[in-house]
């Protein structure tokens, strides 16, 4: 067990560098991570919805188009690459015929487009810094949620998804993220009307983590894939961000702009 434990740590820590030095490098660099892992993700997905080896070849092939044209050097987070994303749901529902793959397309490139789009933001450290603070809440919650989960224990959250999260954990994950939150406001200048969010986008990951556990119980497995030693797959450590980031763009639009 301390063995594992040891190995889970060692990989968690090299994923944020990575993470971390994509962030500050910005532009191609950060596109191309996010990229690689959402076409990862489509690999998962397909897996868990239960889809042929050839229907998941052509989800990952599908979602890549609209990831693609969010390149720097091509339109980046535009119009096109939101008609791409809704055309490639379409096209591989119509070829085939299953819905639960094709919300594959928005459930991976949603979260990119919403990552790029903060992370391009101007000046160069105003974008870093909204990219991390969408990025680093997740992690916070990750962090406060396990801790406090395994200190406290109490009442099940979720029994029937997740039996192993905790109504405790829950708490702990979200006051992590206002930590962080309150944080980047004091150090950084993270305006105190996203700062004050980041308890709702830390229940907003937790939703991520338990929707992914739904579709792993579903599917009776116990990880999304096996390529992180001690983490699983892409999914199981991008659970969160999916349902974070996303939100993340909007309440900068709804109240960023107003800071």
């Amino acid at each position: 067990m301390g063995s594992e434990l040891r190995t889970r740590a060692i990989v968690g820590l090299v994923l944020i560098l990575v993470a971390v030095g994509a962030l500050l490098a910005g532009g191609l660099l950060f596109w191309l991570l996010l990229v690689v892992a959402g076409v990862l993700m489509m690999g998962e997905w397909a897996d868990l919805v239960g889809v042929s080896q050839e229907h998941k070849r052509l989800s990952m092939f599908a979602v890549s188009v609209p990831l693609a044209i969010l390149c720097p050097l091509a339109a980046g987070v535009a119009p096109p690459a939101f008609i791409l994303m809704v055309a490639a749901f379409a096209f591989l529902l119509i070829v085939t015929r299953a819905l639960r793959l094709a919300l594959g397309v928005l459930y991976v490139s949603l979260p990119v487009m919403a990552l790029l789009f903060l992370r391009g933001q101007p000046p160069h450290l105003w974008g870093l810094l909204l990219a991390f603070w969408a990025l680093g809440l997740v992690w916070a919650t990750d962090i406060g949620a396990y801790f406090a989960g395994r200190s406290l224990g109490g009442p099940k959250l979720a029994p029937r998804v997740s039996p192993s999260k905790t109504w405790s954990g829950l708490g702990g994950g979200v006051l992590a993220a206002l930590l962080l939150g309150y944080t980047l406001h004091l150090f950084a200048g993270l305006p105190a009307q996203l700062a004050a969010s980041s308890g709702l986008l830390a229940v907003a990951a937790q939703l991520g983590d338990l929707l992914e556990s739904w579709m792993k119980r579903r599917a009776g497995v116990k990880d999304s894939g096996t390529l992180l030693p001690g983490h699983g797959g892409v999914m199981d450590r991008l659970d969160g961000v999916v349902t974070a980031a996303p939100i993340a763009a909007l309440l900068y639009l709804a109240l960023g702009a107003m800071a």
